[in-house]
């Protein structure tokens, strides 16, 4: 279990890189939050705010916050990486050089590296090698919530038992709940595929379509997370818990989601890039419903959901040819009757 004093360098701070870091900090760990924006790191250091991202809300005074990596990575027992998809390999790099040794890597970003379509734990052990354990947590956990000391419970999936708990130590309280695992895949597939089915559920709620047609958009989502983890080899009970399903039901339908926001939002007929613009901060659907299709080709599974919010997010079919296309698709079992008994990587479900 990790000491209290234990030092803990959070790189990145947008809304969920400071929730983690106050949860920490608060747990009376020694934690240095290190952001890119000067004012929003003056502020957290000086006012113990960040205004940008959770403002109004009081962040414990025992916070640090730099702007300089290689201060904040210096002396860290282990580094906790909660940027933008889009960013990670490029600060997995930037701190490859810095990374004290015997220091754990763990993150709390979700989605695929785009172009490549890897997952994330690929990219990491790529960089860092072997001999840096690893570790992602993920689960339902808005920001604004964790911040205010709502409970919350998520789950730590890592490469060695030790770290795993080590990170889950840090971040388990009174109030705030951390499991553990082993099946890094699993998770990582749950946390990047519940943003794509958030915006099918938005979009639904936009049009106004119902409360059954929430419920089904949700079940029937969380049919192409099994499916897609069985042609991978991720265990169904990652799927069913904090990562998977737990994930799905809080994006699908709590207002706080960016990827619900801009469903919503196209669905009431706005365009998407106004949507974006609104919202203010990265949305990570937009990336990652290329690279949840792109997987699901190499593995030759069809997502009709997830299918259908990429041709609306590309322009291709407007939210109502969308929701056509997937009525119009043939009557079939629920299930196929091979899911769980002969998909690889099931047996010991």
């Amino acid at each position: 279990m990790t000491d209290p004093k234990s030092n803990i360098a959070v790189l990145g701070a947008g809304s969920w890189g400071t929730a983690l870091s106050a949860l920490m900090a608060r747990n009376g760990h020694r934690v240095t939050l290190w952001g890119r924006d000067a004012q929003v790191v003056e502020a957290i250091g000086r006012r113990h705010e960040n205004p940008r991202y959770l403002p109004g809300i009081a962040l414990p005074e025992n916070l640090r916050a730099s702007t300089d990596l290689a201060a904040a990575v210096s002396g860290a027992d282990w580094v906790l990486v909660v940027v933008p998809s889009h960013a990670f390999t490029e600060t997995i790099r930037a701190l490859l050089p810095l990374l004290p040794a015997g220091a754990g890597v763990a993150w709390a970003t979700k989605g695929f590296e785009p172009g490549s379509g890897r997952f994330l734990h690929e990219v990491a052990a790529g960089l860092l090698g072997a001999e840096v354990p690893l570790a992602v947590v993920t689960g339902p956990s808005f920001a604004k919530e964790v911040t205010l000391g709502l409970p919350t419970a998520v789950t730590v999936h890592g490469d060695s038992a030790e770290f795993t708990r080590q990170v889950a130590a840090a971040l388990h309280g009174p109030a705030f709940r951390a499991y553990t695992g082993n099946d890094m895949i699993g998770a990582e597939l749950g946390g990047a595929m519940k943003n794509v089915l958030a915006v099918a559920t938005g979009v639904a709620d936009g049009m106004q379509l119902g409360l059954n047609a929430r419920a089904g958009l949700i079940t029937r989502g969380l049919n192409e997370m099994l499916r897609l983890a069985a042609a991978i080899g991720a265990r169904p009970e990652t799927l069913m818990g904090l990562a998977g399903l737990g994930d799905l039901v809080l994006t699908c339908t709590g207002d706080l989601s960016r990827n619900r926001r801009l469903g919503l939002a196209l669905g009431r007929g706005q365009a998407l890039a106004e949507a974006v613009r609104e919202i203010g901060q990265v949305v990570e659907s937009v990336q990652t419903a290329n690279e949840v299709m792109r997987l699901a080709g190499r593995c030759g599974i069809e997502l009709p959901i997830s299918a259908a919010v990429q041709a609306v997010l590309h322009g291709d079919i407007t939210p109502a040819e969308g929701l056509k296309q997937l009525l119009a698709r043939e009557q079939k079992p629920e299930y196929p009757e091979t899911l769980f008994r002969e998909s690889p990587g099931w047996h010991s479900a």
